[in-house]
């Protein structure tokens, strides 16, 4: 997608808000604009707002033309000494996560604040505040940010009370698969964490919610939206030392699975023919169900033709394939299952797992 606005991450934006608060509390005077550096070295400039306090400046975040819950949020941070602490101390206000599991990286009941913008924030504050200072807390809010969370994967991760502050280069590009890999690495991370040797991938929200059904009595932190990075998240869950993985989608994803195609975003990848052929064969399926693996170019027709005869073998084949084709990926160290829903994700229509002997 070229032509589109970049915007700024949480991140970058909370190093804005946070070097503006400080310099508010040692001046006594808050800054309408303030500088900060990227991750990249390079440096940007933010309009601050706040109110009569000084030591309290609020940054807007600008996500340019991603489509991020977070844009426009009013991304606040309040500056005081502290007594008794050491260094910088960055906390967790309203609208603000909180970690509460294992396998993020953070300490449990600290501010959901990744590694890269910790950076940001404590060299953005060094510029002000010198490092021989007296300590420092800095407290993060943004107004709205608990429902803003909500459209985001925290509640899964254990991160509760609101957004996180985020981001590796401190810029939001649009529509960033960077960002979405990034996110299915982070859930696999924290259920591993968490002790969990099973986790679910789902393609989208409604496979997602067929998933939950299925298995209702999973920690929710087991359901991972994978789109199309199913190639990533199996690796992921290798490294973890999960042992299991079930698999639930659409026939078109699990029809580029079934051919060997981990990454199944439709720009990189196609639904094959022959593929769709070759089960249908193997299962001994109608002659309009042969003929419907081949007339167009996508699964949803080959789908639609064989619950319309009643042929579900081909699909259920279809599902083993793309098991064995998940397993083969990762040499065989995990149990795969794979479960195909309809369009609707109202009802499980097939399944196959993959032998677990080699």
């Amino acid at each position: 997608m070229t032509g589109l606005r970049t915007g700024w991450t949480t991140g970058t934006c909370a190093s804005a808000a946070a070097k503006a608060a400080v310099e508010g509390l040692v001046t006594g005077a808050r800054p309408d604009h303030i500088e900060v550096a990227l991750p990249s070295g390079r440096r940007v400039t933010f309009p601050v707002v706040g109110d009569a306090d000084p030591a309290t400046a609020v940054v807007v975040k600008d996500a340019g033309d991603d489509p991020d819950c977070t844009d426009g949020a009013h991304m606040t941070a309040a500056a005081a000494w502290s007594a008794g602490g050491q260094g910088i101390e960055l906390r967790a206000g309203d609208g603000i996560g909180v970690v509460t599991r294992p396998g993020l990286g953070l300490a449990i009941g600290s501010a959901s604040i990744t590694a890269v913008p910790r950076r940001m924030i404590t060299a953005a504050v060094a510029e002000v505040a010198g490092h021989d200072r007296e300590a420092l807390d800095v407290t993060f809010s943004v107004p709205g940010g608990e429902e803003m969370a909500a459209h985001t994967s925290n509640a899964r991760l254990g991160i509760v009370g609101g957004i996180s502050i985020l981001g590796t280069t401190g810029i939001v590009r649009p529509f960033s698969t960077a960002a979405y890999r990034a996110s299915v690495v982070q859930q696999v991370d924290v259920a591993a964490a968490g002790g969990e040797r099973l986790v679910v991938l789902a393609t989208g929200s409604r496979s997602d919610a067929a998933a939950q059904r299925l298995r209702p009595e999973l920690d929710p932190v087991c359901f991972v939206e994978v789109g199309d990075y199913t190639g990533v998240a199996l690796r992921r869950a290798v490294a973890g030392g999960m042992t299991d993985v079930l698999w639930v989608g659409m026939a078109g994803k699990i029809a580029k699975l079934a051919a060997g195609v981990l990454m199944t975003h439709f720009r990189r990848s196609f639904v094959d023919g022959a593929v769709l052929a070759s089960v249908a064969v193997a299962a001994g399926a109608p002659a309009e169900v042969l003929a419907a693996a081949t007339e167009t170019a996508t699964a949803r027709h080959f789908f639609e033709v064989c619950t319309e005869r009643s042929a579900i073998a081909p699909l259920a084949l279809l599902c083993q394939r793309a098991a064995e084709a998940c397993r083969a990926y990762v040499g065989g160290a995990l149990a795969v299952d794979v479960v195909m829903v309809d369009f609707d994700g109202a009802a499980v229509v097939a399944r196959g797992a993959a032998p677990v002997t080699p």
